[in-house]
């Protein structure tokens, strides 16, 4: 089974300003693992409480008429826990992460090889690296 979808979906939740009332409390939480990306313990500590708040519920589903195979219940909540549990525990904690760009501060899940991401989007990394560009500049007139 994948979790990475999974995992991105609690990215995508833990970026969302306005999400479904049901799902702010979630959101909440989940911008709390990503605002502790950078103390290990902590957000350990985070997803295992949040993995006893909401349990996976693994079932077994042919539904694209292939063979059985494993999905986690439907439930948004556990869905997005288990994911980042599963990175953290596959990836490491590193690579969660908050965008690096001043203006931006999104959450972002680190999947490249070298581990490198500093950004959530090509469009941050370009605007931090033309202000960058622009104050070099700057100071060496």
């Amino acid at each position: 089974m994948d979790l990475t979808s999974y995992a991105e979906w609690a990215v995508r939740l833990a970026n969302d300003p306005a999400p479904p009332p049901d799902l702010v409390r979630l959101r909440d939480e989940l911008a709390a693992v990503f605002d502790a990306a950078g103390a290990e313990r902590a957000v350990v500590e985070l997803l295992n409480a949040l993995l006893v708040r909401y349990p996976v519920r693994p079932q077994l589903t042919d539904h694209d008429g292939g063979h059985w195979h494993l999905h986690l219940a439907e439930d948004p909540a556990a869905t997005a826990v288990m994911g980042l549990a599963a990175v953290v525990a596959e990836l490491g904690v590193d690579r969660l992460g908050r965008c690096r760009e001043p203006r931006c501060g999104l959450a972002f899940l680190d999947t490249s090889s070298n581990r490198s991401r500093r950004y959530c989007s090509a469009r941050c990394a370009s605007r931090a690296n033309v202000a960058a560009f622009r104050a070099r500049r700057k100071n060496a007139s």
